[in-house]
C-alpha cells in the first residue's frame, strides 16, 4: 500500500498533515519532507500530525515522527499527533513516545461524540 498525505491550514495558525497509508521503510521521508515543507514555508503556531487514517507504522515511521518533532522543535514550532489509529496508538505507547506527541488518545471509527449538558 502506498502513502498519500493532504496539508491543511486550520484556524489558530494550525498547519494539519494527515498521512494515509503505511508509514513504513519505504514512505518514511514523505513524512518527514511534509513537516519540512511546511516548516520551510513559514511559521505556524503548532503542527498536528493527525494519524487517524494510517494503518502501519514500523520502527522506520517512528523515527520519521521523533525527527520531524525535532525539526519543529528547533523552529519553536509545537508538534502534536492528533487522532491516532489504534495501531498507531499502540506503536507510540509501546516505544514509550506517546507522550512526547501529546498523549493523544486513539481513534475509534463510529465513537459519539460525548454530549455537554447544559449549565456543565
Amino acid at each position: 500500500m502506498s502513502l498519500s498525505i493532504v496539508k491543511s491550514v486550520l484556524s489558530g495558525g494550525v498547519v494539519e498533515i494527515a498521512p494515509r497509508g503505511e508509514i513504513d521503510v519505504d514512505t518514511a521521508y514523505e513524512v518527514r519532507e511534509a513537516i519540512a515543507e511546511v516548516l520551510a514555508k513559514g511559521r505556524p503556531l503548532r503542527i498536528e500530525l493527525n494519524m487517524r487514517l494510517v494503518t502501519f507504522i514500523d520502527s522506520v515511521g517512528i523515527s520519521a515522527m521523533v525527527a520531524g518533532f525535532q525539526t519543529a522543535e528547533v523552529s519553536d514550532v509545537k508538534l502534536v499527533v492528533t487522532q491516532p489509529s489504534r495501531f498507531v496508538h499502540r506503536q507510540l505507547w509501546v516505544t514509550g513516545l506517546l507522550g512526547l506527541f501529546g498523549a493523544p488518545e486513539p481513534y475509534f471509527a463510529g465513537a459519539a461524540t460525548p454530549e455537554v449538558l447544559p449549565g456543565a
